[in-house]
């Protein structure tokens, strides 16, 4: 039987879709730094990227009701698709192709 500080450390851990996305977006964040590199600033800055993107798509999933692929209440190719683009969007802003190079005075 399990004893009423037993079920309570129960009720304390996350959910196991949580921890799947969680996982999910920190491998999708960590495969995009490892093909595009990057220092360990650049690495925090997709993983956080990654993260956030990945719940801002599982938010546009439900609310459009984007059904494609389901594992449990994770709507991964929603959810995946936010994951891209917010990574997408956070290298190109801040690739060194949008600095201006000063130019050189004659």
């Amino acid at each position: 039987m399990l004893t009423e500080a037993h079920k309570e450390k129960v009720l304390d851990l996350p959910s196991p879709i949580l921890t799947f996305a969680f996982i999910l977006a920190t491998l999708y964040g960590a495969a995009f730094h490892l093909i595009f590199g990057g220092d360990a600033k650049r690495l925090a800055l997709f993983l956080l990227a990654s993260w956030i993107g990945f719940g801002l798509g599982q938010i546009v999933g439900i609310t459009f009701g984007i059904d494609t692929y389901l594992i449990g209440a994770l709507r991964v190719v929603s959810a995946s698709m936010g994951s891209i683009i917010a990574l997408i969007a956070a290298s190109f802003l801040t690739s060194k192709r949008l600095r201006k190079r000063p130019r050189p005075t004659r």
